[in-house]
């Protein structure tokens, strides 16, 4: 539109309803004209437009002296030419814009036509190739899984322009999301809206985990389902979305993006981000793959040092104590006899508790580990276990306190929640040293049972977090003090707490030893597998 009564006789008016931005100024730089599309691109109505200085409008700061000398004189050779420059909207981020100026000599001197068109989405098409070429490289260069998700993030953020980048992966121990790596523009301080870990379904990564499917923001501000977004808008953030990283249907993380400015839900931006994400997933499958072979390999080692080690010694106590007796045996007293019995039956005790432990992995892993629900008593089930281990914790001079309710009605199986009980109370024994003490709290609310088990022993190294519920694994610590297990304790028990759709970590822990945490559903019916 025309500012003034001229909108009635310039025959320039048609440019009104053209499709791509359309501004006139004078020599000084006042708006003449100013289209919809204008309006549409830059955030500032007609009305708003007309009379004002352009320079004070959508010119950067560091282009209006050049602005100026070209209003007070253009060359010739400057007009009907194809730039490109970066411009500003009303809400005062910067976009390239591609335009082209002419000129006419009106009754009231010079007038300049500008015919603009915003070509962000366009410019983050073209670099796209780039982008492809330096996720590339940065996979294949990588030295590790850490280290290609840290150049993934950063190729995206700095060829594509955005803000924010963040990919995120599920900790399925802790069923959270966390943020694997991250890249924040130079200009930004998002100290308030960075984040590690979100649980699943939450914020836009939970959304995307969950969904499996893209999801886009088309205003952080209007979000008001998610405290993320709210904080994402205060800080200038305007747009968001986020694609899932998937290979062979498994969903293995999401890949999230954050834009300064309005920008409509293209399915070109889908498909960039979703191509990006396809060679993540097919990057992480290959590493899965190689990780695999690794890890089947210190599998074997691990099941081979088992045999060599906790096997064989029970077997050689049992094999030389039977000679022994049977050497000696018109010479040994009954107490002797008593005694040597005695050892031989702990010996094939240790035995049986291998091989059941055996059974139960082979178990697990052929998805029959069976969990046979009831009404149970949470609380009946640990002060069990407490009274069966009170003998060894005696022997050690632990102390054992309990602080739970009387009664923890829940759905599950009794049996296998002892086995949970006696594995977590058996392992704060064995690893805690003599005058130590052991406490087992439990707690409930609306929805969780929480129940953990603290002791001062010798404690878990933190490069031997990751890998505890590994099979056949033990921390270096109870190596190095040549404590006998077999490292499959605790990976039983997380499968039987998940069974009951609960969880199992660690906790933080101050001081010396070690406090796990179990969850598990509060008086409602669990979905057993």
């Amino acid at each position: 539109m025309w500012c003034g009564e001229e909108v009635l006789r310039h025959p320039m008016k048609v440019l009104a309803a053209v499709s791509t931005a359309y501004i006139a100024v004078d020599t000084d730089g006042r708006v003449l004209a100013w289209n919809r599309a204008a309006a549409d691109t830059f955030g500032y109505q007609w009305r708003e437009a007309c009379g004002r200085r352009v320079q004070d409008l959508i010119i950067v700061e560091q282009y209006r002296a050049r602005l100026e000398l070209f209003l007070a004189g253009s060359p010739a050779e400057a007009l009907r030419q194809h730039v490109t420059t970066r411009m500003r909207h009303r809400d005062g981020h910067e976009f390239p814009v591609e335009m082209t100026v002419t000129a006419t000599d009106d009754p009231g001197g010079r007038i300049y036509h500008a015919f603009l068109s915003d070509v962000t989405v366009a410019q983050r098409a073209s670099r796209f190739t780039a982008v492809e070429a330096a996720v590339s490289r940065g996979l294949a260069e990588a030295e590790s899984s850490a280290a290609a998700a840290q150049r993934l993030v950063e190729a995206v953020g700095v060829q594509m322009g955005w803000p924010v980048t963040e990919l995120w992966v599920p900790d399925e121990e802790r069923r959270v999301l966390t943020c694997a790596a991250r890249h924040l523009g130079p200009a930004w301080r998002l100290t308030q809206f960075v984040a590690d870990e979100v649980e699943t379904g939450r914020w836009l990564p939970g959304r995307v985990y969950q969904s499996g499917r893209p999801q886009w923001i088309p205003d952080l501000g209007a979000d008001t389902g998610s405290s993320r977004s709210r904080i994402a808008a205060e800080a200038g953030l305007r747009v968001a979305v986020g694609v899932p990283i998937s290979t062979g249907g498994q969903i293995l993380g999401a890949l999230c993006v954050y834009g300064d400015y309005a920008e409509d839900p293209e399915n070109t931006l889908i498909a960039l981000l979703g191509g990006v994400a396809a060679q993540l997933g097919q990057y992480l499958e290959r590493r899965r793959a190689e990780e695999l072979a690794i890890d089947l390999a210190r599998t074997k080692d691990e099941f081979l040092a088992l045999v060599t080690h906790e096997l064989r010694n029970p077997l050689a106590v049992i094999t030389s104590t039977a000679s022994f007796v049977d050497d000696e045996l018109d010479t040994l007293t009954e107490t002797e006899q008593r005694s040597y019995l005695s050892t031989i039956a702990g010996s094939a005790q240790r035995l049986s508790a291998i091989a059941d432990d055996l059974l139960d992995l082979a178990r697990l892993e052929s998805g029959h580990l069976t969990v046979e629900a009831v009404d149970t008593d949470l609380s009946a089930v640990i002060r069990a276990a407490i009274d069966a281990f009170r003998p060894q914790a005696t022997g050690k001079n632990l102390t054992v306190d309990t602080d739970m309710p009387e009664r923890l009605p829940l759905h599950g199986d009794p049996h296998r929640l002892r086995q949970v009980a006696d594995n977590l109370l058996s392992n704060a024994i064995k690893y805690t040293p003599a005058g130590g003490r052991i406490t087992i709290t439990a707690t409930v609310d609306a929805r969780h049972i929480t129940w953990t088990v603290a002791d001062t022993g010798i404690g878990i190294p933190e490069a031997d977090r990751p890998r505890l519920f590994r099979r056949f694994y033990r921390a270096s610590s109870a190596r190095a003090r040549h404590i006998p297990g077999t490292g499959l304790g605790l990976v039983i028990t997380r499968a039987i707490v998940e069974r009951h759709d609960g969880s199992i970590g660690l906790a933080a822990h101050s001081g010396p030893g070690t406090t796990f945490v179990v969850r598990l559903p509060a008086n409602e019916q669990s979905r057993f597998q």
